[in-house]
């Protein structure tokens, strides 16, 4: 796999000869690969969203009973004919695509002897171009740039030439927020807060942090399939959301009713729940019988014995 995407570099460099250019066009092949996998995803996320409504309910309705629920929610997918793992298709596909071209590439500036030293590339055919023009060399030069350095080698090496290599990252963080609030502005979520939110909407944009400790070859593809996918983010609002009756509004509204339908059960469940007592207020015991060496109201003085305990009935005479 690491030599059948290095062979494809290779054979787009002994096009271009550029070395950011050829990385940009496998960057082009891949994301054309992988758009209908984004298309079928999308459509899929849509029709799972309309279903949302009805989902709420058969979670109240089996509400406890987590094989019933279940058993129902399948039912519901085969009835709507949606297959809830649709969405992990590209996620599933760029993965592996992820892993490949960051071995292909850091195979083309393979150092055996060290950092510093001479490339002696990997995954090459070592008649092509590109295994030439890299062979015994310490740079991998495209537009003045050294493909081969991490921008933050290059601040260390000099400050001022390192800031352009940091501001691709800073582009590429940008294209990445745009992306993202791309998608953001159409997605209604039922149970995401106004912070989750944001934070999806900038956790893309810290993805891009990283990029920092990665060669800049790695970042000019990052770059070149953010800027395909905000391409395909236009395409696909056009065509998802480009009219009133269209799959996307229809989702639009399903996920805006369960939202409505996921506030108003939290509401209930409040009002169900009864206010716990103050745990800092006084304990206060009530007493059945009065405390030692304390008389009631009802108590009467003792009398000595043998005498009339009742002072107020009278003896008769003797005769």
């Amino acid at each position: 796999m690491f030599e059948l995407a290095s062979r494809l570099i290779a054979q787009f460099y002994s096009l271009t000869h550029n070395y950011a250019l050829a990385i940009g066009l496998v960057a082009v092949v891949v994301m054309l690969l992988i758009t209908p996998l984004t298309l079928k995803s999308t459509k899929g996320m849509l029709e799972m969203q309309k279903l949302q409504p009805e989902m709420r309910r058969l979670q109240a309705e089996f509400k406890g009973d987590r094989q019933k629920l279940n058993e129902a929610m399948m039912k519901l997918y085969q009835e709507h004919k949606v297959n809830p793992m649709a969405s992990c298709l590209p996620i599933a596909a760029q993965m592996p695509v992820f892993i490949i071209m960051f071995r292909a590439l850091h195979g083309l500036i393979n150092r055996p002897d060290g950092p510093g030293t001479a490339f002696v590339p990997k995954y090459l055919d070592h008649t092509s171009d590109l295994y030439n023009s890299l062979l015994g060399k310490t740079k991998m030069l495209a537009f003045g740039l050294d493909l081969a350095e991490t921008p933050v080698a290059a601040v260390k090496a000099g400050f001022g030439t390192g800031m352009i290599y940091v501001g691709f990252v800073a582009l590429l963080a940008g294209l990445y927020f745009v992306q993202q609030k791309m998608v953001a502005s159409r997605t209604v979520s039922p149970t995401m807060s106004a912070t989750q939110a944001k934070l999806m909407q900038y956790l893309p944009v810290v993805f891009a942090v990283f990029q920092l400790f990665l060669p800049t070859g790695l970042i000019v593809y990052y770059m070149v399939q953010a800027i395909i996918r905000i391409i395909q983010q236009f395409y696909i609002t056009k065509r998802f959301y480009g009219h009133d009756s269209s799959l996307g509004r229809q989702a639009q509204a399903a996920s805006a009713q369960a939202r409505d339908m996921n506030q108003k059960d939290k509401k209930e469940n409040k009002k169900e729940i009864k206010p716990a007592a103050n745990p800092d207020a006084p304990f206060s015991s009530k007493r059945v019988t009065p405390p030692k060496g304390k008389s009631s109201g009802t108590s009467r003085r003792p009398q000595a014995p043998g005498k009339n305990r009742s002072g107020s009935v009278a003896r008769r005479p003797k005769p």
